[in-house]
This record gives structure tokens, sequence and C-alpha cells, in this order.
């Protein structure tokens, strides 16, 4: 069983995370190659074109411009995301066995770097999905990765079982053709929902914080099976089976 986990907009370049050593991302070229055209833009520049403010879009153009500067040594994607989804997997615990197991059952969706697995190592960057860049054919980063990432997604499922557990916001789906996945392997897609006046109610925090958390109960329990997934709890939110389907298991907080 494969876990698919979107990438986070806040990045760290220092962690003091031990892990197993780190390993190359898949599609490390396309990213290098991306890198440079994104470093071609001014601060100005880059604020418009990633809806940041003026000091986010300074630190960016930094980064862009040190991309390929020796002292700007990559960590594992792992350990250099700190959203809260990657914050609720708080990896600072894990065994050697335990990023072992990531590496192999774990991706994560980027969109400088196409598909990541937990140790490949990565530099810190900021770039959006519907990015366009002349150099790309001013294809979004979407249609650009499409066609890059969809077997070697699906390649990847089938070797762990062909079982998807998608734990990823909607929008990555658009980084694959996501109908052919679909056809191709087995996709589930826990929900995690509020009950408010008897009825579910997305509240977004609490889906990220649950999206993290199962992430790390998969990893730390070595769940191989979709059924294996009802026994997830966490804070209040447990299985909830009168709303759940056989590819969507639904979690609710009274």
């Amino acid at each position: 069983m494969m876990t698919f986990i979107s990438c986070a907009k806040t990045m760290t370049a220092r962690s003091k995370i031990h892990t197993p050593g780190t390993s190359g991302p898949r599609f490390e070229k396309e990213a290098e190659a991306n890198a440079l055209h994104m470093a071609q833009f001014s601060p100005e520049q880059l604020g418009k074109l990633l809806r940041v403010n003026p000091k986010l879009a300074a630190e960016n153009c930094l980064r862009y411009h040190n991309f390929f500067s020796e002292d700007n040594r990559p960590l594992p994607a792992l350990t250099s995301y700190t959203g809260i989804v990657f914050k609720r997997i708080s990896p600072t615990d894990f065994s050697e066995e335990d990023f072992l197991f990531a590496q192999n059952h774990l991706l994560i969706t980027s969109f400088l770097y196409g598909l990541l697995r937990p140790l490949d190592g990565i530099k810190n960057y900021r770039l959006e999905g519907d990015v366009k860049l002349a150099e790309t054919g001013y294809l979004t980063m979407f249609d650009y990765w499409k066609p890059l990432l969809t077997d070697y997604f699906i390649g990847e499922i089938k070797k762990q079982g062909g079982i998807l557990v998608n734990l990823a916001s909607g929008e990555m789906k658009e980084l694959f053709d996501w109908n052919r996945v679909c056809r191709e392997v087995q996709v589930i897609t826990p929900e995690f929902y509020v009950m408010k006046n008897r009825k579910p109610s997305t509240v977004v925090v609490y889906t990220k914080m649950c999206r993290g958390e199962m992430t790390r109960y998969i990893l730390k329990n070595r769940i191989e099976s979709p059924e294996a997934l009802k026994g997830f709890e966490w804070e209040g939110f447990s299985f909830d089976e009168s709303l759940s389907t056989p590819h969507s298991p639904v979690f609710t907080l009274m």
C-alpha cells in the first residue's frame, strides 16, 4: 500500500532530525532546470507569480539565486517541509526502520521536484501549480508534470500492491492523469469531518492535522491494508461506518 501527501509551502534549510542518509530525487534534472528558470525573475515578478508579499518574494528570489550554491545543502523531504501535515507526521522520533518503511510507502508531491520519497534530498523553494514558464511552453506546472509523473506514479503504487491511500489535497490530482490512475490502481481517499448539528462539516485545519496523523499512523504501525485504516483514532476522530464507502472511509469528530 502506498500513501500520498501534498508538499507544504513552508520549509526549513536546517534540521536536527537524524535520518539514514539521503536519496536522489527521481526528477532532479527537471527540478534543477525549472529552478534555473525561476532564478531569472526579480522579487517583484516572483511576488506576482507566486502571489506572495514582498518579504516572501525577496526570500524566494534569494533561494533560487542560491539554489546551486555549494553551501546550499539538500535536506530529506520529510524533514524539510514544515507545514501542518508534516508537523503532525512528526518524524523527530522515527527510527531508522520507520524512515526506511516510509521511503518505500510514501510519496510527496512537489511543483518543483514532481514526486518525492521521504529521504530524497531537496532544497528550499516555493512554486505554485498554476505558474507558467516560457521555457516549458507556457504550460502550467500541473500540465508540465502530468505526462512525466503518471506512469511513474502508477508504477510505484503497483510495486506496493496496487493500493493508494490518497491523503493529498484535491488540486494534486491535476499533476496526473487521475482517471487513468483510478483505472489502474485502487484509490482510497479518507475524509475527515466535524459533526455540527448532526451534519458533517469540513474544517480545513483539522483535515490537514488528520492527514498528517493518519500518515504517521500508517508509517509507525506498518499499515498495509485499507481495512486496517479503520483503527485510526486521534483527538476524538474515529471511523464512522455509517458515512463511509469502500473507497472513502470517513472519520468524524462528534
